[in-house]
């Protein structure tokens, strides 16, 4: 590619009530919480980072148009799917079930606002 590298940093996740939304993230699910400023009255960037990522979520008011609970398919990848599970599940945070597919063993769930995230453990072996 001409321009060289290209990485993914930042994922605006349209939310609701950004206090709500970032002591979901913080709290239960267990994201670093790297800042919260406010630029103005309608202007607020949350930025929040999953533990060993590289790649961070925003959560912001009036910086986009996303309805919020809009995203699905935001997925991170784990190395124990049952241990994620069982952690958040212990964090208050509802989860689906581990489901085996042959590419990897997944666990779903979403924030308060419905944006759908996934779990994905590539290297744990596949149940019989």
């Amino acid at each position: 590619m001409a321009t060289g590298e290209m990485k993914l940093e930042l994922i605006q996740v349209p939310v609701s009530d950004v206090d709500r939304a970032k002591s979901f993230y913080v709290k239960k699910v267990g994201f670093n919480d790297d800042h919260d400023h406010r630029v103005n009255d309608e202007i607020r960037f949350v930025q929040l980072t999953p533990p060993g990522s590289a790649c961070s979520i925003a959560l912001t008011t009036g910086a986009h148009e996303m309805k919020p609970g809009s995203l699905e398919g935001l997925q991170l990848v784990v190395e124990d799917a049952d241990a994620a599970r069982k952690e958040l599940a212990e964090r208050g945070v509802e989860v689906s079930e581990v489901q085996d597919f042959p590419w990897g063993r997944f666990v779903f769930f979403k924030d308060p606002d419905g944006n759908g995230w996934a779990l994905q453990a590539l290297n744990s072996p596949l149940r019989p």
